[in-house]
């Protein structure tokens, strides 16, 4: 059975991303009713920062030299390593029993929330890889960092992500679904930018669809 596991990380309840991540999982849920749907908000339930425990086990999985995440359990001996993974492994589990992993983010600060980074630190141990996994990502930007805008230098959202993913997952099959502009509904010095917002919000949504059921497939 196809598993979906969905991800919300914005601070806000009714945020864009959110919205468009939403969009994903309800037209993938209807193109595959056999499916499993996985939902984590690392908001409103945190994921712990990872702390000294974490550390041991990290070392102790480099110091095995294991890639095989089945036998991650294995080395956790001492009382510290077996806390630690108490914490990793309900959230690798179900990372591993995906076969689609939706990530809904917003942009702060030119960056990733640090609910998600939390998250992220928690399911990432040396040399693992989660190839052939498909990831999706769902953003919001309050301005514009698409390639060709003043600000695409300073994206660091996508390209820490996409760079993440490859780097220590060994996966490349990953779609970003971009929505910008979204600082224009509140900000009057952008208002003249709000139909160039509304637009590319549309556009965001309609993509979450299509992808959903092209990936239900």
């Amino acid at each position: 059975m196809p598993t979906l596991l969905h991800i919300d990380s914005s601070a806000r309840s009714r945020s864009i991303s959110r919205q468009v991540g939403a969009e994903f999982a309800k037209a993938w849920r209807a193109a595959r009713p056999d499916g499993r749907y996985v939902y984590r908000d690392v908001t409103t339930d945190p994921v712990p920062f990872i702390g000294e425990g974490w550390t041991q086990l990290c070392d102790a999985v480099l110091a095995a030299g294991s890639t095989d995440l089945d036998r991650l359990a294995a080395v956790a001996r001492t009382p510290e390593q077996a806390a630690a993974w108490a914490v990793v492994q309900p959230l690798l589990d179900e990372l591993r029993s995906a076969d689609i992993v939706l990530i809904a983010t917003p942009m702060y600060n030119y960056s990733i929330p640090a609910a998600l980074k939390a998250w992220l630190d928690q399911v990432t141990f040396p040399r693992m890889s989660l190839a052939p996994r498909r990831f999706v990502v769902a953003t919001a930007r309050g301005g514009a960092y698409s390639p060709g805008s003043p600000k695409a230098a300073f994206d660091y959202q996508e390209r820490f992500l996409r760079d993440f993913f490859a780097g220590h997952y060994a996966v490349t099959d990953t779609v970003f679904i971009n929505a910008e502009m979204a600082n224009a509904r509140l900000d009057p010095a952008l208002a003249e930018f709000r139909d160039i917002h509304e637009h590319s919000l549309a556009q965001a949504l309609n993509t979450a669809r299509t992808l959903a059921v092209e990936y239900a497939k």
